[in-house]
């Protein structure tokens, strides 16, 4: 599986707030970092996505563009929370060299 396939994986679990699929993507080093948190280890890190998963009645994730290099993938994301919330977002996940999520960082954006 290529760095994007992993990448598409981790979105299909995040959107169905599969956090046991997660939990399986991510190093036990991950860094994970948005607008809101910034967190190192994996217990942590999954604490807080459990913590959005809770927040979220729905949660629907639309790739817009995917880039891809050795070792990271960037995509632009649209997100619908609660069906009601939209999310422009762009994620940079890093892999470490066992294929697992190292770092995970999110920017909010806008429509354009």
């Amino acid at each position: 599986m290529n760095n994007s396939e992993k990448f598409k994986s981790y979105l299909l679990s995040y959107q169905n707030k599969d956090i046991e699929a997660i939990s399986n993507l991510f190093a036990p080093d991950i860094h994970l970092r948005d607008w809101k948190i910034s967190v190192h280890g994996k217990t942590v890190a999954i604490s807080e996505t459990q913590k959005n998963f809770d927040n979220a009645s729905s949660l629907e994730i639309e790739i817009l563009n995917i880039m891809e290099n050795d070792n990271s993938v960037s995509g632009e994301l649209k997100i619908v929370v609660n069906q009601t919330e939209v999310l422009f977002v762009v994620d940079v996940v890093t892999f470490n060299n066992d294929g697992l999520i190292s770092s995970l960082r999110a920017y909010l954006g806008r429509e354009s």
